[in-house]
């Protein structure tokens, strides 16, 4: 755990005040919410993908898959060593599903969000017993299209929204974890879209993998986000 400047509470985002033109240390209310919803999507991720290495029956996959849930869970556990230190509060209540990142990442599980859904603070999500209208869990080609053309880009956005809007006085070490997974984000989103690519050989693949790739967009879009997957106050970084 990181305790941050006892300073790093007042500014307001994007307010260059003093500071030459760089932006100030965002609240600690506001890191401590963004920093323990990435702890959740990668918790998530590592939980997802890691369930995909033996439901999808191909070798090579299989491999992509372990390696990068493997590094999805480093990423967990680098944000909790992150996590800001607030008085009263416990670290562990910090980590739960950003809005729309949990709508989207029960989607791309398989399971549709419905009315009545209760997205949990730990680890995972609770769907009730009356499962009707669920759709159909997606096939395996369509779950790897999804994750990399919607939920990783979007994931991409969102870690490079933060960096933007982060300090350089008092955000060092969130500014070096942010560095640090951004880059594996970036290579794993490339890895992922070649992946995708290779598999996607008849005209059925394409109308399958559109298809899902629509339904998680729309989980995004129907939160009114406008970029990424994480929604951040407004004013706050600049894209």
């Amino acid at each position: 755990m990181w305790s941050p400047s006892p300073h790093s509470g007042g500014a307001e985002p994007g307010d260059s005040g003093s500071s030459g033109g760089r932006p100030l240390a965002l609240p600690l209310s506001v890191t401590a919410g963004l920093v323990g919803g990435y702890r959740w999507i990668e918790h998530a991720l590592y939980e997802v993908l890691g369930s995909w290495v033996t439901d999808i029956p191909l070798a090579a996959v299989q491999v992509h898959l372990d390696v990068q849930s493997t590094r999805h869970a480093w990423h967990a556990e680098l944000w909790a060593d992150r996590l800001p230190v607030l008085n009263g509060v416990d670290p562990d209540s910090l980590t739960k599903p950003p809005d729309p990142a949990g709508t989207v990442l029960t989607t791309l599980a398989g399971s549709a969000p419905l009315p009545g859904m209760t997205v949990t603070a730990g680890w995972g999500w609770e769907i009730p017993d009356d499962d009707g209208g669920v759709p159909d869990p997606p096939g395996a080609l369509p779950r790897l299209a999804g994750l990399y053309r919607v939920v990783m880009p979007r994931l991409v956005v969102s870690y490079e929204h933060h960096l933007r809007a982060a300090s350089a006085v008092t955000d060092a070490p969130l500014i070096r974890a942010l560095r640090l997974v951004l880059a594996d984000e970036i290579e794993d989103w490339h890895a992922g879209e070649r992946l995708v690519q290779r598999l996607v050989t008849r005209p059925h693949d394409v109308e399958a993998v559109y298809a899902f790739q629509q339904r998680l967009e729309l989980a995004v879009v129907g939160s009114s986000l406008a970029s990424g997957l994480v929604r951040f106050p407004a004013g706050i970084g600049t894209g």
